[in-house]
């Protein structure tokens, strides 16, 4: 159970990945506390003012210029979060929402929110008790915040839809009795504060990121295992060569390499061959996946920002409430889009060497890595698997922040289509899981080849490791469930060592 105080410092990387990984426990600082009373006194003295204050005692969108009556004020932000819980489609899985409710509690702890220390308590009961609102995954283009996804989370803090314990499904008032809990009522500002921001979306991201670290370190080592299985050269991997021209992740991934390939009696047993070059998709590792590797740091960085960002509008400073809009996932579309690209190269450079690996002109190795090929098909559709894996994702791929739409009467009228760039990603991963799984086998494969040479006793590690959920083919059966295990293997973490210094998470 990872335990974090939520106060001044900013949540890192690390702790975002280990949440998103575990449950978590949170506590509220004493500087925190101070900020939320504060602000939250500052709302009541706009209110006893009379001043007109957006989504305090206004209606909302275009419905900006209705006033509210004082009496009607706690009704209207109920009403606001029962008219927006409108999200369709499967729920997001519990470790995404951990998140969502981290990131929230985080941004209105920083006081400029208005809200109630009651309501942040409320937060970290459920956080604390692992109680995760049940969320739909679609409704939301990613400005004015994520509106109807977050309306769903708010809407289990007041004791209405569903939430999610242990993984089964239940009544969210069945659950706050269950806890000994009370459904929240909310005060002025309180329900505009829980929907608008930016949280679903950098939740979405994040967790593709940490997902993406999974593969990249997957497909790392198997390029190595390709390498090492077509008798390929490690001189592309040479520091001086990557030293030239500066690209951290380039430089990153080519020691990366050098290090996986370190000892290996295959590689020892063709120093003097005749071959000039490899084809790209072995002797351009470097380049490829070390600016897929910079893309990845580049969108965590960003991601790391707006988990810890203010996101909500409108703002309670000590001298003004001031309407803004930090709510505009522009920088969440843009980083996610991004990892999109990242994603959708990691895979098709993993296919094209498995596309290598079985034809024999170009690996010198048997016809589609089986010995008695012709009866046997061996490892010939896989590879037109991994094609129709990689072709799916270069549609995915496309930018989802170029395009918008109006909504709320054109008061909203540019969008940042965060939420689905965000969730596209998930099918993206489910694709290069896949290729990166069958690359592996492939390569082990490959590698079995060269016994009783030896590859690397890093290499032959994860040899040992997929020969433990997939024995050697010798004749033709489906492969699919040894897919499967690779891919759980792969989401599951496992290769995330063999990279971790440098990826972003670690």
């Amino acid at each position: 159970m990872i335990e974090l105080l939520i106060d001044d410092a900013p949540l890192t990387l690390r702790e975002l990945r280990d949440a998103w990984q575990n449950p978590v426990t949170v506590c509220l600082g004493e500087t925190a506390r101070a900020r939320i009373e504060a602000s939250n006194a500052r709302i009541t003295e706009v209110l006893a003012g009379g001043e007109q204050v957006y989504g305090v005692n206004t209606g909302f969108g275009l419905l900006a210029t209705v006033r509210i009556s004082d009496a009607d004020l706690g009704q209207l932000q109920e009403n606001l979060v029962r008219s927006h819980a409108v999200g369709v489609g499967d729920l997001l899985p519990d470790e995404v929402v951990r998140l969502v409710m981290l990131m929230k509690l985080k941004a209105l702890a920083q006081g400029f929110s208005g809200v109630r220390p009651e309501l942040i308590g409320v937060l970290c009961e459920f956080l604390n008790r692992e109680i995760y609102p049940a969320i739909p995954k679609k409704g939301s283009v990613g400005a004015s915040g994520d509106l109807a996804p977050l309306a769903h989370m708010a809407s289990a803090l007041l004791g209405f839809g569903t939430v999610r314990i242990g993984g089964s499904e239940m009544p969210a008032a069945e659950a706050l009795a269950d806890a000994g809990l009370k459904p929240l009522g909310l005060a002025p500002k309180e329900g505009l504060a829980l929907l608008n921001g930016t949280q679903v979306s950098t939740a979405i991201a994040l967790g593709a990121a940490f997902r993406a670290e999974n593969v990249m370190a997957a497909a790392v080592a198997a390029g190595a295992m390709s390498t090492d299985a077509i008798k390929g050269s490690d001189v592309p991997f040479d520091d001086r060569i990557h030293a030239i021209r500066g690209h951290r992740g380039q430089r990153e991934v080519a020691a990366t390499l050098r290090t996986l390939l370190d000892g290996s009696d295959i590689r020892a047993s063709h120093f003097d061959c005749k071959r000039v070059q490899d084809p790209y998709s072995i002797r351009c590792q470097p380049q490829v996946m070390g600016a897929c590797l910079d893309a990845l740091r580049y969108a965590c960085a960003v991601l790391e920002v707006e988990a810890n960002a203010v996101t909500d509008n409108p703002l309670v400073f000590p001298d003004a409430v001031l309407s803004g809009g930090n709510f505009h996932a522009e920088p969440v579309a843009f980083a996610a889009d991004h990892l999109a690209l990242s994603i959708a190269e990691i895979g098709a450079l993993s296919e094209r060497r498995i596309a290598l690996l079985v034809d024999p002109h170009l690996s010198g190795l048997p016809a589609f890595l089986v010995a008695d090929s012709g009866l046997n098909s061996g490892f010939m559709i896989v590879q037109i698997t991994a094609a129709a894996l990689a072709s799916e994702n270069k549609s995915l791929a496309h930018p989802a922040s170029v395009d918008s739409l109006p909504t709320s009467a054109n008061q909203e009228d540019h969008v940042s289509m965060a939420t689905f760039a965000a969730n596209r990603l998930h099918e993206m991963l489910d694709n290069v899981a896949s290729i990166v799984a069958i690359e592996l086998l492939s390569a082990a494969q490959g590698i079995d080849f060269h016994h009783p040479r030896r590859s690397s006793a890093v290499l032959e590690e994860v040899h040992a490791t997929l020969r433990g959920v997939s024995p050697v083919l010798e004749r033709d059966r489906s492969l699919k469930t040894d897919i499967d295990r690779v891919a759980g293997l792969i989401e599951s973490g496992h290769f995330y060592p063999l990279c971790a210094a440098v990826l972003p998470g670690a």
